[in-house]
């Protein structure tokens, strides 16, 4: 069973939502469950069937088991108290219609604590503390005081367990590739009280294979198997092969050859990098080297010494990617509702007063992590800082000395962005 592991129901004396209804997870082909399926024939008993819920969900990415579909065996308990309830399309709350197969807001303890102190000063929220968010698989009711839904839970990536498997690493919490306003998809299946809803959610799934592809609303690009404790892969980037952070800016290499996004932190801690093991932490920077190699010609070739006759390398350009097109915004969900088709059988809730809402790691792991810290050191930090300004025509590096008490020398200056992939700078 995983079913309340993640979501524990509110008190009964917080919420007023109460749910008698629970998910398991049983393996259909239990020789144990045959003998009780025989038991329970021969006494002309209801039988409880094992069901499959089909995943509503495909991911881009992969995981390790390359056939895995997230479709789950599932029986809901008390199996005939459910079963005698009668299944409907949709259902409506404080009168906004809700469908099955659409996404919704559902209150939590937070949700429920800010309902009743909503004088008190609000602290700083982080996403695991708002609603949660969940997509309806299935209605029943036995009346209109008694509606329930059962769902498949998204998780804000704040919530993602110790243990979780991302790759060939072991995370737990939010990554920093994660957006803000990113959700992940899971097989987590539950049973709600309908009144605990307490808005429809509009929740896209975002293709980063499509490079122009913006999001208006919240989205989700990952999923996470509750069985395996395992994300799906994400599209890696950039030289670190780490995936996107739709909140952050790209930078893509236009060398034909190469025509990859690189992470602008990437290219400035490259920078940085460079800077202090040529400057360290008492040579000043002079300027003099710059604008010899811009005077000469030989600010068109390349570093090292060419051969005599040898062709003159090409000039390469980079295309920035607008910060304004990966920023992901929240839609206005109030009043948005899932596209669906239309559907007859509603039931409509009766509601009180009262209701609520890297680098890759060779060997045995440990020896993985000074490798990993060594990589990500940053011995520049408080001595020289940077940052891509990409509003200029060629984009460049701008970089700052932090250093007191240095004679001589610029406190500021540019450097030409370079692909961290194939070395072609920005001319």
């Amino acid at each position: 069973m995983a079913t309340a592991r993640k979501r524990p129901r509110p008190d009964m004396e917080d919420s007023q939502a109460e749910c008698p209804f629970t998910v398991i997870h049983p393996d259909p082909n239990e020789k144990e469950k045959k003998a009780k399926r025989r038991r329970q024939e021969s006494e002309d008993q209801a039988l409880p069937k094992v069901l499959l819920q089909a995943s509503p969900f495909s991911p881009m990415g992969k995981f390790k088991d390359v056939h895995n579909t997230m479709d789950r065996h599932y029986q809901v308990q008390p199996y005939k108290r459910w079963t005698d309830m009668t299944r409907y399309n949709s259902f409506v709350l404080n009168g906004v219609k809700y469908w099955s197969e659409g996404f919704i807001f559902v209150a939590n303890n937070s949700t429920i604590e800010r309902q009743k102190n909503p004088g008190e000063a609000l602290q700083p929220r982080k996403k695991s503390d708002d609603d949660w968010v969940a997509r309806i698989l299935e209605i029943r009711a036995s009346d209109e005081h008694h509606v329930y839904a059962r769902v498949y839970w998204m998780y804000w990536p704040d919530e993602l367990p110790a243990g979780t498997q991302d790759g060939k690493r072991f995370v737990q919490g939010r990554q920093p590739y994660h957006g803000a306003n990113e959700l992940i998809a899971s097989n987590h299946m539950d049973v709600i009280n309908v009144v605990s809803v307490t808005a429809a959610a509009t929740v896209n799934q975002w293709d980063e294979t499509n490079e122009d592809e913006v999001q208006p609303a919240l989205y989700w690009r990952q999923a996470f198997d509750v069985r395996s404790m395992e994300l799906s892969s994400a599209e890696p980037r950039c030289k670190c092969n780490r995936p996107e952070n739709p909140d952050k800016k790209l930078i893509g290499c236009t060398n034909e050859d190469c025509r990859k996004w690189l992470h602008d932190d990437c290219l400035i801690h490259e920078a940085l990098l460079n800077t202090y093991k040529r400057l360290g932490t008492d040579k000043p920077h002079k300027p003099t080297p710059m604008k010899e190699e811009e005077e000469g010609e030989g600010a068109q070739r390349p570093l090292s010494p060419s051969e005599s006759g040898a062709a003159q390398t090409a000039e390469q350009s980079i295309d920035v990617k607008p910060e304004e097109q990966q920023t992901i915004k929240l839609a206005d969900v109030e009043n948005a509702l899932p596209s669906v088709k239309a559907e007859d059988t509603t039931v409509s809730v009766a509601t009180t007063t009262n209701n609520s809402a890297k680098p890759k790691a060779r060997g045995r792991p440990r020896k993985s992590e000074p490798a990993d810290a060594a990589a990500n050191a940053k011995p520049y930090e408080g001595l020289f800082e940077a940052v891509v300004r990409d509003e200029l025509s060629p984009p460049v590096l701008e970089i700052t000395d932090l250093r007191e008490n240095i004679a001589g020398g610029e406190k500021s200056w540019t450097e030409p962005l370079r692909c961290l992939l194939c070395g072609q700078a920005i001319h």
